[in-house]
């Protein structure tokens, strides 16, 4: 039987969009002087462990609050049917998603979005074809999260990928990093929200020396690097036999592992606290924009270790934040650092303090600043 090639995207999107040219969009986009904005977000089907969907839901959520109006549009070429059942009920009960008063419904091309729409946001790169191609006038944002060209390896994917930064949208980027890269790299229109902890989740509660190290291992991302993080940790094990090593993102049990750890599969964000005030560091690698995680695990009292390079530094520059070459014996030994602290109790607490005032409603007041300038024109 023919292969037929199946992407994120639909082919019929790809084909038809012709961003050499100018949409009928960018010639008048609409402008709120003041007041509420419709706002239509297109995304992938929401899932339980992506973080990716909750930090979206977040500013959902905060753009409601901020008296935005919002709808949310599903966008998938999976043939198995989206259940809202099941989704309307995970949104329900999971800790990670706020609840929203968006109504949900699958993205029609013939449909378009509503009438009244005056603000379309592209979520992930293969939701850019569907708000580029959307015959509304609203004007287009584009809430990205990570620099996605870099998912893939170099082909068709990649390059579709990379061609929605040229789409003329305004982008809101998570962090600094990805601010500068599309602005620069691509000319443009950027703004950006700081990264944040949710200080309800994450806290001290642990004030004596702790023997444990956790790892975010999540074999199928590969941008977190997760045979990288096994070399680090083979060689940790080596110089600290009796640090016990936590695995958690992802169940590893159907991968060789050379040396004593505990998989903790994927965890509740109600279980994170209890395992990161076990841990006295925390090996978060992050191979494109950094992960959330190194802002939680230093509100846990947790010196996250961390692989240098701007996409990281760039997001943020807290002194507890251990940064450190690309070698695995560098970063192992880094690791193995951080339990000889005479002082470690005292570290927790400073660490935690210093994110203490780091908070997603100051990111949520940088959003929807950028948001409304956007639209006042």
């Amino acid at each position: 039987m023919p292969h037929t090639p199946t992407m994120l995207v639909a082919n019929r999107d790809a084909e038809r969009l012709d961003w050499t040219q100018p949409a009928p969009w960018q010639s008048d986009p609409i402008t709120v002087e003041n007041g509420s904005v419709d706002i239509a977000w297109i995304m992938s089907p929401p899932g339980l462990e992506s973080g990716g969907h909750q930090n979206l839901f977040r500013f959902i959520d905060i753009a409601e609050k901020a008296g935005h109006r919002c709808s949310i549009y599903l966008y998938t070429t999976s043939t198995t049917p989206v259940s809202f059942t099941d989704i309307r009920g995970m949104l329900r009960t999971a800790a990670a998603y706020p609840e929203v008063s968006a109504s949900i419904e699958m993205y029609d091309p013939e449909k378009g979005v509503k009438t009244g729409t005056q603000a379309i946001f592209a979520t992930g790169w293969e939701t850019a074809y569907p708000a580029y191609l959307d015959a509304s006038l609203a004007k287009r944002f584009y809430f990205v999260q990570d620099y996605e060209a870099s998912f893939y390896p170099l082909g068709t994917e990649s390059l579709l990928a990379e061609n929605t930064y040229h789409f003329g949208f305004h982008a809101i980027t998570a962090g600094g990093w990805l601010a500068h890269k599309l602005s620069t790299e691509f000319g443009m229109q950027t703004d950006h929200f700081d990264f944040a902890a949710d200080k309800t989740h994450y806290s001290v509660t642990n004030l004596e020396r702790r023997n444990e190290v956790f790892f975010y291992a999540r074999p199928v991302t590969p941008r977190r690097a997760f045979e990288f993080g096994l070399l680090v940790l083979a060689e940790f094990a080596r110089i600290k036999p009796d640090v016990k090593i936590n695995f958690a993102g992802w169940d590893v049990s159907n991968w060789a592992i050379p040396f004593k750890h505990t998989n903790l599969a994927s965890l509740d964000i109600s279980e994170l606290n209890a395992v990161y005030n076990r841990c006295a560091a925390g090996l978060v690698l992050s191979l494109s924009n950094m992960s959330l995680l190194p802002l939680e695990l230093l509100s846990s009292g947790v010196t996250p270790i961390v692989n240098d390079g701007p996409n990281n530094r760039m997001v943020s520059d807290n002194p507890f934040i251990e940064y450190v070459p690309a070698s695995p014996l560098a970063i192992a030994r880094k690791m193995a650092e951080v339990f000889d602290h005479p002082d470690a109790v005292e570290r927790s607490v400073a660490m935690s303090d210093s994110v203490a005032a780091v908070n997603w409603t100051d990111s949520g007041k940088q959003f929807i600043s950028a948001f409304e300038k956007a639209m006042r024109g």
